[in-house]
């Protein structure tokens, strides 16, 4: 990937699902590695529960995860070689969308509990 900041120039609902899928394919039991190496399938999502949804240790409000009901989201992400989108079962993360620096971490995701 380039060192430029958002080289695919991805617009803000497509940084934070990437965001949160990235996170996802982090979180047991939501997805399995494959078909390819260092990529990983999708296809468990999180139900929202009230304003949020929880992501292993962490919280994403909903708003900041609506790109993960998103037909037309996960295709751009498909397009821009960042996914394979499987819609609405499941989406694969490649290699180069696991890697995407979105920048969007400490802005929209945060630290779990009740």
């Amino acid at each position: 990937m380039s060192t430029k900041k958002n080289p695919l120039n991805l617009n803000p609902l497509k940084l934070r699902t990437l965001t949160v899928l990235q996170l996802l394919a982090q979180v047991p039991g939501a997805g399995q590695a494959g078909p390819q190496a260092g990529e990983i399938t999708i296809s468990r999502f999180p139900m929202p529960h009230g304003d949020h949804l929880h992501l292993g240790e962490f919280v994403v409000e909903v708003k900041d995860a609506t790109g993960l009901q998103n037909k037309a989201v996960w295709n751009a992400l498909t397009r821009k070689g960042l996914a394979r989108a499987d819609w609405p079962r499941a989406i694969v993360l490649t290699l180069e969308g696991r890697n995407y620096q979105t920048d969007m971490s400490k802005k929209i995701v945060f630290r779990g509990g009740h």
